[in-house]
Formats: structure tokens, sequence, C-alpha cells
């Protein structure tokens, strides 16, 4: 937790609501130990936000809900290797284009999703979501097609 993310409680009861269902998959990140040191969270287009339609129909899309790294094993690239990882799944379930958001100054997602391959299609002013800095979110994505607008 920090100043440009934050996961609520209902958040997180209807991202278990939807992996339970078969609408979003959850990636782990595991020390040998089995000690989980990061998640991400892919929701899949029968579950897609609606908030996100504006950028695409909802044939053949994904969204990354989550990507959470362990503080003691940040800035080794492994966001970047989740968010991989949801792409790959993504595209299994014939996903063309996987979208993530963020807020618009969090430099070490902003590093980690380029690294990933993802490109800003929007920022805007979002003060129900954003409590600091510039309360803009960024989204982005990577796809196999162009999107249309």
């Amino acid at each position: 937790m920090n100043d440009w993310n934050y996961i609520t409680e209902d958040s997180i009861s209807t991202q278990f609501a939807l992996i339970d269902e078969g609408k979003a998959s959850v990636v782990l990140a595991e020390v040998e130990e089995g000690e989980i040191i990061g998640f991400a969270v892919v929701i899949h287009s029968d579950a897609f936000p609606a908030k996100l339609a504006k950028y695409t129909d909802f044939s053949g899309i994904a969204y990354i809900k989550e990507v959470v790294v362990s503080k003691n094993h940040s800035g080794k690239g492994l966001g970047c290797k989740l968010l991989q990882e949801c792409v790959l799944i993504a595209r299994s379930r014939n996903a063309s284009t996987v979208f993530v958001e963020r807020h618009e100054e969090n430099a070490a997602s902003a590093g980690m999703m380029r690294k990933a391959g993802f490109e800003i299609i929007d920022t805007f002013y979002d003060p129900n979501k954003r409590s600091t800095g510039s309360r803009n979110t960024s989204v982005l994505a990577k796809c196999h097609t162009k999107l249309s607008r």
C-alpha cells in the first residue's frame, strides 16, 4: 500500500467472486518455501469493467485489475513478469487487447507496465478513485491489433 495504490475490501471480495466463477484468473509469484511474494488478477471479457467500454468493444479483451508485489521483492522485475503472465493467460482465452490502469504519477507502475509492453491510451481526472497527486488515472493497453477510438 502506498499513496498511489490501494485495494478496498469490496474490490477484494468482487475479485475473489470473479475467480470462483471462472471470470477472472490469478497469477501467483512464490519463493521456494511456498511463500507468496506477489500476485496479479486478470479479469476476462465476460466481466470486463463497463467504464472501459469507450476504448473497445467487448470482444476479445481482458483487464488486469491488480498487480501486487511484496516490498521485500520490489524492484526485481517481478511486477513485469506478473503482467506478462496475465497477458499470456488473456491470450489463451482469445483476448486480443489487454487493459490495465494506474495512477498517472506512479513511476514504479509506469516502468513495469512499459517494460511489459503496455502503452498509454488515455489519462483522465479521477477524483473518486485517486486522492493524491494529480488525481489522474492512466489507462494502458497491450494489443495485437490497433485500437479504434
